[in-house]
Formats: C-alpha cells, structure tokens, sequence
C-alpha cells in the first residue's frame, strides 16, 4: 500500500482550531503518513505571518538592536496555540536556542526556518507522530542548489522504519552544516521532494482554495476550478502568474510520475485540482473544457521593426537577438512577417537600456521604421484539448472582436498547448472575461 505526503500551508496551520482541522484530515486517511508543515501563517487579514516576524527578530538582531520583546511574540503566538491544544509540551529551550543563535550569528534563513521547525515540533506532538528535523535530510550544496540525489537518499535512509513523520518545509542545510531555505512558499518543495523519496501514491498540498482556478476570481466572479491539469499546462499557466503552487515543487514529483492534489483544509470534501503527467493518468479527464486556463500578465513592451525585403536579408534575426544579448535582455515573443519582426520584452528590464536598444538596432540592421510600444499585457490561453479542437484560435478572435479588443500580437507554440495574445493593459481583465465566457460559460 503507497502512502500520501500530505503538506499544509501557513494559512492551514494559523491557530489552534486549523490544527484541529488538519489533525482530522491526517487521521481520515491511514495512508496520510508523512506530514510536511509551513509556519503559521495570518489568522485575520491585518496579522503578521510568523516567518515574517522572525525576519523581523534577524534584523534588530543585526543591528545591535534587541529582539527579546518581538521573540515573545512569537513564542506567545505557539504557546497560545499549544495551550488550546491542551497539550503538555514547552518550546522554552528551543527559544532560547533561537535566542542564542541571533545574537551570535543573525543569519535570515536560520531565522526564517524557525517558523516551520517550531510548528514541526507542535504538529508533530499533537499527532503523536515522529519528528524528523529538515535540516537532517533536505541538503543543498555551499552555493545553495538543491542536491536532489543526496538528499532523497538521506530521506529514505532517516525514515526507514518510521511509520509515520512530520518534517518541516522550506529548510534544509548545506554540506558545511549551514542552514539554508528555499524562496518563499518552498514548503510546497519540501513536500514534493518527501513524496519522491517515498515512492508516494500521491502529493496533497493542502491549501485555502479548492484547486486551481480557471481565471483570476478577482476578474471572473466564481470561476471554475480545474479538475484535472497536467504539468505542462500548469507550467504555461504559472509562468504567466497564476500558481497556487511554488514553481519548483514539480520536478521532483513529475519525474517520479506521482500526481499532485490541491486541496481546501477548510473545505476537505472539495476533489481539489488533480495535477498529472499526462491526460491518461486521470479517468476524469474527459469532463473539462476545451480550454483549461487563462492567466495574464502586465508590464510588457513590443519593439517593432519594419524593413523591405527583410525576409531575403540572411542573419537579420541573428543581428537583432545579438542586440538583445548584449544588452542583458530576454525576449518573451518574437512573432514576425515578410517585411516586419515585433519583439517583446519585459518593460522593467528594457527601461534602463531602451535607447542604446534602439540606437544598437538602427546601427546594426537600418530598419525603414523602429518604434517601442509600451502598456502592453501578454494573456495565454492554456488546454492540452486545443491541439484537437477545430476552430479555437477563431474562437478567440471572436471573443475579442466581440469585445472590440485590439489584438497586437499572436503568438502559438509548435505544441498548440496554449495561444499567446498581447493586448493593452487596459483591456486585459475584459479580455480575459470575454474568453471565459467564449470557452467556459458558453460550454457548459
């Protein structure tokens, strides 16, 4: 029998009763045996994550100033929930470890990693189940890259013979011993790298949403949630800002072929988004649209180059990206015609460099017309069914036509996994409703 790794959010473990709902979570299931959990998050908008009070805590630290009175704090925040718990445990030596630590050696992923381990410590007590401190099994080298082979060795190797445990997300140590974090949200990492280690039938991230969302609820009202993605969509999804999940949690997990759940702690009987490798890993897959998803995206600028006969002229292209490359630029899209080539880019990365560009491109190919737009949005309409799908780009055009939305660029991968538009940024939330409506609304 495959057992599940099952990873709780901050906002799933806030206070005293999220615990409580997560505890019943865990026991529901006798396969939930490895629990990886994030530092309590707000219990209410206007509170403070505690993560963020600890990097609070780093700073005065390094500074000379002192933290006692901002540490009680948070030592206040897990005896509150402790003592709801009922339960019989003191982190007092911990915080004094803690303490101790800043004062000589005020280091931000020491600090921040305190968060889950104290909440491992608490979640791992109330469940009656093992703890097994991140930072004995997640490693990374001296320059801070994960070493995947490494640590699932250690995993394996520290769990063996454990029939359950809660290991911390978001840290681990270098080879030297040194504590280190992923990026914010790495709990999501953690979790999927326990699954791998273990072999898991699936991956729970269990969150405060039941899924991922089609659209942005805060453009379309109720959007659906998607039953079941595979990874690559969710790629071109999250690329494009819509995520619920950190970006680097995939690989582990997809390479190992074991599919991730998004899950509602405060809603346990929602199915959640089903992520998998391909459509056949999930009999469900037949019930959604033609479509997946939609995500957009501001703050984006076009180059448009126009020149006769540019088509005949070898190495024109060439001498364009070399501008690009010399000037430390990335381009998001490079659509083209006969006697015209429109380049986009990211406008906060452009801005210091945008006259040598231009001044770099007039010398190198004399283009008859140069210009840069800015304001513009880039929107990507994501589904594996597309491919499949007679008349979807028509669909599209349709939506925005309909819209009177003007369409500045078009863009679709070999793959037809998803079609790029590129859109002013004033009408990208109109955009995007109108194409819910065309491939969402319309279908069902």
């Amino acid at each position: 029998m495959a057992d599940k790794v099952v990873k709780f959010g901050g906002s799933s473990l806030a206070d005293a009763s999220q615990f409580r709902k997560v505890a019943a979570i865990i026991k529901s299931d006798e396969k939930r045996k490895y629990v990886v959990p994030s530092a309590p998050g707000k219990r209410f908008s206007e509170d403070i994550k505690v993560t963020d009070m600890l990097y609070k805590c780093c700073e005065l630290a390094g500074s000379g100033i002192d933290f006692s009175e901002d540490l009680a704090k948070i030592r206040d925040r897990y005896n509150g929930i402790i003592s709801e718990l009922g339960m019989d445990m003191s982190l007092d030596q911990e915080f004094q470890t803690i303490e101790a630590e800043l004062k000589k050696r005020p280091a931000k992923d020491f600090a921040a990693s305190r968060g889950e381990y104290l909440n491992g410590k608490v979640l791992a007590n109330y469940l009656g189940y093992n703890f097994v401190d991140a930072a004995d099994v997640i490693i990374f080298d001296t320059k801070g890259a994960l070493l995947l082979d490494e640590t699932v060795k250690a995993v394996r190797s520290r769990l063996k013979g454990l029939d359950n445990a809660v290991i911390p997300g978001f840290y681990g140590r270098t080879t030297e011993g040194v504590i280190k974090t992923f990026s914010r949200g790495g709990s999501d990492v953690t979790g999927s790298i326990i699954a791998n280690a273990v072999r898991a039938e699936i991956y729970e991230n269990w969150t405060d949403v039941s899924g991922f969302l089609v659209a942005d609820p805060r453009i379309v009202q109720d959007p659906d949630v998607i039953e079941v993605i595979t990874y690559r969509e969710l790629r071109e999804l999250a690329y494009m800002g819509a995520s619920v999940l950190h970006e680097d949690a995939i690989f582990p997990v997809r390479s190992a072929g074991i599919p991730i759940n998004i899950r509602n702690t405060n809603r346990p009987e929602d199915a959640g988004t089903m992520i998998v490798s391909n459509d056949h890993d999930f009999s469900r897959e037949s019930l959604g649209h033609t479509i997946t998803g939609i995500a957009g995206k501001k703050g984006f600028s076009t180059i448009n180059i126009e020149k006769a006969m540019m088509n005949n002229e070898i190495g024109f292209g060439m001498k364009v990206l070399k501008v690009l490359y010399d000037n430390g630029l990335s381009f998001e899209h490079m659509p083209s015609g006969i006697d015209t080539m429109s380049i986009t880019l990211d406008t906060a990365k452009l801005e210091p460099v945008r006259d040598k560009v231009l001044a770099d491109i007039r010398r190198e190919v004399k283009p008859d017309h140069l210009e840069i737009e800015d304001g513009i949005a880039i929107l990507a309409v994501v589904g594996r069914r597309m491919k499949n799908t007679r008349g979807t780009v028509a669909r599209v055009f349709a939506a925005m036509a309909h819209a009177r939305i003007n369409v500045k660029l078009i863009d679709q991968g070999s793959s037809e996994l998803n079609v790029i538009i590129g859109v002013s940024e004033h009408d990208l939330p109109e955009a995007i409703r109108r194409i819910y409506d065309m491939f969402i609304n319309s279908e069902k």
